[in-house]
Order: structure tokens, then sequence, then C-alpha cells
């Protein structure tokens, strides 16, 4: 072998140690981000993104100090200090120019470096490209099936624009499907399980409304949290809060947002939305302790005005659809018991419906023949569509629930009726047509959207 050999064999050996020691200066970087609550207490919340943006500028520091080394290098070893160098830069929330220049050097020097296709697909998405972003992503799943890739594209085609329902709704059903083989790949990952919990919420409201989807967002969210990278993501908190708002977990629901504002306190989503609960539920309580504001004279009026004719077709002991008969017998608010209430009806008047700033669920008040008054909510109820003051309300085989907790000097007691769907409610006499049922719409996840 001759000495100009040995010598190039040397720069060689030389250059993979520095990539080795770039690569382990930026998974610090990363670890310092992604583990940063381990490091600090939750009132340094507001000063994480200044932290990290010295760490990467420390990090850049080193990468500086080998960039002419690299200019010259082969091939392999200039694209992966590119792609290394990329992925430092784009450790920050907000896009970077640099990050991007960079990275685009990298893939088309190799354009089979899967996790530099990926990092690009990151950094057109954070300013709102969507369009590179998903071939960035697609175009690194022709390489390989990984879960970086999957999870971000389940993720964009809940957010790109669509020229029809129908096109949304298959890119609600193929986001599902990419982030279930994000987790399957790697079952300990708590970001994908946290993508798949959107991914079921997303589907929850846009599909279908079967409460069972939004238990398995639940689920993905609490399997989520077992990860502290994830654990430390405000963006998971918010979510599960939003879902558990829904499955009226109401106090769970305050807790998360509460935490989802001490992980990043300059973030006004969840305070808003914590404000606007808490709101929710103090007119709520307020509202039924006044039967809806309801002066005596008129309340009585009203409740004397309640007859079995306005049962409709849940009079006379029974109903019958599809061919299936069950068998339903009324009862009064009180005797109704937690949790779903089969074979049962329970008829009354609205005294007063409830504000609502998310507007789902439709929220009123039901007073029956005894004067008990309960909540009623209801779901997917169509925009401008409801009941009023005075009308009479039959609900079948009704779901009980019992809302009784304290939070930050609050507390809350009464009962609520779910009711799922408009089209079981009996307004009047009459069965609700299918007209007046609509799915509700979520638009974010993300607080950089």
């Amino acid at each position: 072998m001759s000495g100009e050999e040995i010598s190039t064999e040397k720069k060689c050996c030389v250059r993979q140690e520095a990539i080795d020691t770039l690569n382990e200066k930026l998974n610090e970087l990363y670890i310092y981000r992604d583990h940063y609550f381990e490091r600090h207490s939750l009132d340094k919340a507001g000063q994480k993104n200044d932290d990290v943006e010295n760490e990467m500028k420390n990090t850049l520091n080193c990468f500086e100090s080998l960039k002419g080394m690299y200019e010259s290098a082969e091939q392999e070893n200039r694209t992966m200090y590119l792609y290394l160098k990329g992925r430092a830069l784009n450790v920050m929330p907000q896009h970077s120019k640099e990050a991007e220049e960079v990275l685009s050097r990298a893939v088309k020097l190799d354009p089979k470096l899967v996790e530099a296709w990926n990092e690009l697909g990151e950094c057109y998405w954070k300013k709102d490209n969507f369009e590179e972003a998903k071939n960035c992503f697609s175009g690194a799943l022709l390489h390989a099936r990984n879960k970086v890739s999957l999870r971000n594209l389940s993720m964009i085609l809940r957010q790109e624009k669509v020229a029809s329902a129908q096109q949304r709704s298959d890119n609600i059903e193929k986001g599902v499907a990419y982030a279930k083989e994000a987790v399957q790949l790697d079952p300990n990952d708590g970001t994908s399980w946290a993508v798949l919990g959107n991914a079921y919420l997303s589907s929850f409201f846009t599909l279908s409304q079967n409460p069972q989807v939004l238990k398995s967002c639940i689920s993905a969210y609490q399997q989520a949290e077992k990860d502290i990278v994830a654990r430390s993501n405000p963006d998971l908190h918010y979510n599960k809060a939003i879902a558990l708002k829904y499955e009226e977990e109401y106090e769970l629901a305050l807790e998360s947002f509460s935490r989802a504002q001490a992980l990043d306190p300059t973030w006004e989503a969840p305070k808003q939305k914590e404000k606007q609960l808490v709101k929710y539920l103090d007119s709520v309580q307020e509202l039924l302790s006044l039967k809806g504001k309801l002066k005596g004279k008129k309340l009585q009026q009203m409740v004397q005005s309640i007859e079995p004719r306005q049962l409709g077709p849940y009079g006379g002991g029974s109903y019958t659809t599809r061919n299936e008969t069950v068998q339903l017998e009324p009862i009064i608010l009180k005797k109704l018991h937690s949790g779903i209430n089969l074979e049962k009806v329970v008829l009354g008047k609205v005294v007063c419906s409830v504000h609502n700033d998310d507007a789902v669920p439709f929220t009123f008040c039901l007073v029956d023949k005894e004067e008990t008054c309960m909540a009623v909510t209801v779901y997917n109820l169509a925009q401008g569509k409801g009941v009023i003051i005075g009308d009479s309300v039959a609900i079948p085989e009704p779901y009980l629930t019992e809302v009784h907790f304290k939070y930050k000097q609050k507390e809350w007691n009464f009962y609520s009726l779910r009711v799922e769907s408009p089209v079981v409610l009996v307004v009047n006499g009459r069965k609700v047509g299918r007209d007046q049922q609509a799915s509700a719409q979520l638009s974010t996840f993300k607080r950089t959207e």
C-alpha cells in the first residue's frame, strides 16, 4: 500500500470519527430538548426555547470547526455532515431557512437518505408548505417504511386542503392507517401513540360518532404518556383534554388543559379552553339550580303541561324500528341510575339552553313533572338546529352521568343526560329527522399550525 493510500485511509478514519462525534453532540442536543423537564422544574417552561437555542448554537460551533474537513470529503461523509447539521438547525419549532438549504443539499447527494427526507419534510411543514412536506415523507417511505414518515403523513393528511368531503374522509382514514403502522413499527414510541390518538379524535368527529373511537383515542393518549418525551409535549395534554371534554370527563379535561399550560406558558389555547370549560360548567350548575330562571308560575304551567301523548312514538310501552321492538317504560328523572337506563324513557320540558363557546355539545336543561331538573348534552346536532324553551323532549334509554368534583376553589355537583345523536329524540311528540344531525369539526392539533 502506497503512502498516499495510507494517508487517504487515515483521513477517512478521522472523518468518520468526527462524524461519530457530531452525531453524539446532536443526540445530546435532542435529549436536552426532549428531556428538558427531567432536569428543570415546570416554572422554567417559559425559558425552554431560549435554553434549547443556546444548546443549538453550541452544537453548531462543533459543526463549524469541522466545516473545512467536509467540504473536500468523499460524498458519503459530506452527505452525513450536511444531514446532521440540518437536523441540528431543525431542533427549534420555527422554520429555519438554513436548515432547509443544508438538508436539500444532503438529499441531492444521497436521494436514499430517509432521515434527511424526513427532516426536510419537517422544514417545509414549519412554513406551511404541506405539499412539499408530503412529497418528502412519501418519498422517504419509498426507500423504507419508517415511523417518522408514517406519523408525519398522518398529520399532514389531516391538515391539507381538500376539494371535497369525500377526499377529507379518505384522508382521515389514511391518517389512522399510517398512525397505526407507525405504532406497530415501534410500540414504545409515545410520539407515534399521540399521533394515533389525534387520528382517532379526527375520525370520531369526521367519520363516525362511535363512542368506542373516542375511547380508543383516549387509550392511545394514555399509552403516549408512558413515554417521557411525549409526556413533556404540551400538544399531547391539550389534545387529550379535548377528547376528555367530549367524553364529559370534565375534571380530567381541566387537569390536562392545566398541564398543557404548565409545559408551555406562552400557548394561549389551553388557557382559553380551560376558562371556557369552567364558564360552561358554572352556567350549567347555575341554570339547573334556578330551573332556567323561570318564575314560579311560569314553571308550574310548564310542568303541568307535560302529558303522556308528548312521548309520541315512544308512548304505549314500546317502540318499533327496523322490525325490532324495544320495551320503553316512562319514568321520572329521579329514578334514573348512573350509566345507560335500558328500556326506560324520560319526558320533560326545556327550561333553557346553555351557552357553550364550542357549540358542541348543544346543552339544555330539562324539567320533568316532579320539577327535577337535569342537563341534557346533545352531540352531532346540525348548526342552527336545537330545542327552545317550552319544547317537550322525550329521551329513550337515557345515559346518566353525575358531575361532582372540585377544581381550583370551585365545586360542581349536578346530573347530566348524554345524547349521542339528536335523531333518537322526540320533540313535541315527533321524532327528530336526520336533517338535524351533523358532525362536529376539529381544526388543530399542533401549536405551530
